[in-house]
């Protein structure tokens, strides 16, 4: 894949924490064992359906249960299936745990599997939607505990499908609105913990299940407390207002690290950083000519001006002195160790290079144009979006920058607003398959594609080559 095909600019940032020893004894002291998390926001909606997103997956983890689960390696292991296998290239057998409840004390059974299949596609108003990994796929019962998943081609990734969305109750969920889950009226899972309340714009509060089929959870109540400014996250970690904190600015880990109080933990993500590209209208909303007027053609419908912008990007000075070091500059969708990882494809900086592209491409004086990102969704978000607007001055395409609250963000994203904007997504099968199938391949909307390809780029070659390898069951095949 060439810069062309999608404007990388990886940035596998640490997902990091810092953990107050001195807070987590204080509660493991209480007669209730509380955790106060802050972090840097809460989700779009406890609806499981609505938004396939991880900030979202991160809470609705904790209430719900999917069929499969992944470790920390991403391997697969039970949850509300406890085995699977393939009877043949087309029809997966998934057993179910018997005597699991819901937490109205309901029993679970395949009827909710089924009714879930129904549902999580057709979730209106979805920013980004689940139906990739539900659709092409039919579900048969074949009694309380045993059903079939049919597909139409061969689908080796079928568990790794069923690990990505949440089951839900069919007696709360028919009918229920994504308001309903919000407002706890549904909100009624399998998980460890139960829902207890969500006061907009100050906390989100869970309290363990007692009969939660996988034992006693480690915590009697957690809060999770949004506070989006980094700094002010650590002061109240230092205050004892909360006993573990989420993205922990990549400036003060180092110093951090030093305290004798404190924890620090980190690990390479599976996210990559990206720049969604729009190389689909004839006019793009937000890219003018250098008078500031609006273009009568699209220069990002051509990829010499793609390729010249993905070679203005220095990701290694982002990596340095924005991430402090911890991140990892890429020119492709997975991180090394996973599966289609290509060890030689590797990123390109070269302003002198991309100058001549644009003047290739007909644009040897530039042109303008404004990128977009989020402030409180990604590690470093609003900074790295202000470096690459510089880096693309700099090669003469004057950028101005847009940071906006990640709860309008990606709305306006899903409509196709902007014109250059940062997103990111994560290798969560251990491949590339849901940036392939999300993030690249064309909008689709019948089978599920393309539900985050907010750049509507589209390649008819890439697109027939995703859709063979998807069903190619044999990994050697595959990976070629």
């Amino acid at each position: 894949m060439t810069p062309s095909a999608r404007l990388l600019t990886r940035i596998v940032h640490s997902a990091t924490f810092v953990l107050a020893l001195g807070g987590l004894l204080l509660a493991a002291s209480a007669k209730a064992e509380d955790l106060r998390i802050g972090v840097p926001g809460l989700p779009t909606s406890m609806d499981p359906h609505y938004h396939n997103t991880q900030v979202n997956l991160q809470y609705v983890n904790h209430v719900f249960d999917p069929l499969v689960g992944q470790d920390a390696n991403q391997q697969t292991y039970p949850r509300l299936a406890v085995s699977w296998k393939a009877l043949n290239d087309t029809t997966w057998e998934f057993k179910l745990r018997q005597g699991v409840k819901w937490h109205d004390g309901s029993p679970f059974t395949a009827d909710d599997v089924i009714f879930t299949f129904e549902r999580a596609p057709k979730v209106p108003n979805s920013p980004s939607s689940f139906a990739a990994y539900i659709n092409d796929k039919m579900i048969k019962k074949i009694d309380d505990y045993t059903i079939h998943i049919i597909t139409k081609d061969p689908a080796p990734l079928t568990p790794l499908d069923l690990a990505r969305f949440a089951i839900v109750s069919k007696t709360k969920g028919t009918d229920a609105t994504t308001q309903d889950y919000n407002d706890g009226k549904v909100t009624v899972g399998t998980g460890p913990y139960r829902f207890k309340e969500w006061v907009q714009g100050d906390r989100i509060v869970l309290e363990a299940n007692r009969d939660w089929w996988g034992g006693k959870a480690k915590w009697d109540r957690i809060v999770f407390k949004p506070i989006p400014l980094g700094p002010t996250r650590i002061a109240a970690l230092l205050n004892n207002d909360v006993d573990v904190i989420d993205n922990v600015p990549t400036t003060d880990v180092a110093d951090l690290q030093k305290r004798a109080n404190l924890t620090v933990t980190q690990g390479a993500s599976n996210r990559v950083i990206f720049l969604n590209v729009d190389s689909f209208r004839d006019v793009s909303p937000e890219v003018y000519g250098k008078d500031g007027k609006p273009l009568a053609s699209n220069p990002l419908k051509k990829a010499d001006v793609r390729r010249a912008m993905s070679m203005a990007i220095n990701r290694t000075a982002i990596q340095e002195r924005i991430m402090g070091g911890l991140s990892v500059p890429t020119g492709q969708i997975v991180p090394k160790g996973f599966f289609a990882y290509v060890a030689d494809l590797q990123p390109v900086f070269d302003p002198e290079g991309a100058k001549a592209l644009l003047a290739k491409a007909g644009y040897p004086d530039g042109f303008k144009m404004t990128i977009n990102g989020p402030g409180d969704r990604y590690v470093n978000d609003a900074r790295i979006t202000e470096a690459i607007a510089q880096m693309l001055t700099r090669i003469g395409i004057e950028t101005d920058v847009k940071i906006h609250p990640g709860t309008v963000y990606f709305t306006k994203g899903s409509k196709y607003e902007f014109s250059l904007s940062l997103f990111g997504n994560g290798a969560h099968s251990g491949g590339p398959y849901e940036l392939m199938q999300g993030v690249i391949h064309s909008p689709d909307k019948d089978r599920g594609y393309g539900s985050t390809n907010r750049g509507r780029y589209i390649n008819a070659a890439f697109d027939k080559l995703f859709q063979e390898a998807e069903r190619t069951v044999d990994d050697a095949k595959r990976l070629a």
